[in-house]
């Protein structure tokens, strides 16, 4: 008598065991997909935010360069005033006592 292969009871259980892990290697493998969608727009996001910011730091400099002009321009402003404050004095003296 041949008798037919029977699946032992356990099979069965260990059958289902298997779908689920492989639905569950599928839903994972969508959700890092996901992921790695997401982490390529971040990168594409970073690089645009790197380029904006060597925008910001060329303005940054030219706005340094400019203060420190203004802050020469006073400097020499204030030279320039004291300059003309002893003209004005030596010009009022002149006029004051006329030379004989």
């Amino acid at each position: 008598m041949i008798s037919s292969p029977v699946s032992p009871p356990w099979s069965k259980g260990t059958n289902h065991q298997m779908e689920i892990l492989e639905k569950m290697n599928l839903r994972t493998a969508e959700e890092y997909k996901v992921f790695g969608d997401v982490a390529s727009g971040l990168r594409v996001f970073v690089e645009h935010l790197k380029s904006k910011s060597a925008s910001f730091d060329e303005c940054v400099q030219q706005i340094d360069t400019i203060e420190r002009q203004v802050t020469e321009f006073e400097a020499l402003m204030s030279m320039l005033d004291k300059y003309v404050s002893l003209l004005e004095s030596k010009v009022q003296s002149v006029y004051q006592h006329p030379p004989s």
